[in-house]
């Protein structure tokens, strides 16, 4: 017995296949989007189509951008003599919003994961390479902080230290705020690892 009309059952069925929505959480999109107006609905898939059809990778760092180079790369006020490598461009959002960090991005769309069959050929490395001789002087890794992460960021100083150029990897540890007495055993060694001088 089929419980819905057959386009709100390939409705809910799209929407399930989006990361993190699983069917209920589909079914209650797919209501949503049903009790909204012709026209905004409209608006909804035109964005979608919009993003789709205008958003693609800078072909300098790999970023999302709607001009390329992206607006990182175009800038004369960011610092050219180092490069922050992250997994994806929601990464570079992220250090972004600290307003801490003034250099180029490169975007690898991926860490190297033997596990899932995920090699260094399979990321994007391969055009961070031709960078490292413009004059850089400092790469920071800041993948994330699992075997993955750490996987690929070893890859990268062994690949990249020959070059004369310095790599640093972001510190990590405890949250701010957070209590000892919560923090595992990985966490806590990081965060001795990561300790500087006060």
């Amino acid at each position: 017995m089929r419980y819905y009309p057959q386009p709100m059952g390939k409705l809910i069925g799209e929407l399930s296949k989006l990361p993190g929505i699983g069917p209920k959480t589909a079914q209650r999109l797919a209501f949503y989007i049903l009790g909204l107006s012709y026209g905004e609905v409209n608006e909804l898939s035109q964005a979608l189509i919009e993003a789709k059809e205008k958003i693609r990778y800078c072909s300098v760092c790999n970023n999302l951008t709607e001009t390329d180079p992206c607006d990182f790369c175009a800038s004369q006020d960011r610092d050219r003599s180092i490069i922050c490598v992250v997994e994806s461009p929601k990464d570079v959002i992220a250090m972004e919003k600290t307003g801490e960090f003034h250099g180029l991005y490169h975007v690898l769309h991926g860490s190297i994961s033997p596990m899932d069959g995920i090699g260094p050929e399979d990321i994007k490395i391969k055009n961070l390479i031709p960078r490292i001789k413009e004059g850089v002087e400092e790469v920071i890794v800041a993948t994330d902080p699992n075997a993955e992460g750490d996987v690929t960021a070893m890859y990268l100083a062994k690949l990249l230290k020959p070059l004369g150029v310095k790599v640093t990897r972001i510190a990590h540890g405890l949250p701010v705020g957070g209590d000892l007495e919560y923090a595992d055993e990985v966490t806590l060694s990081k965060a001795l690892e990561g300790r500087r001088e006060i």
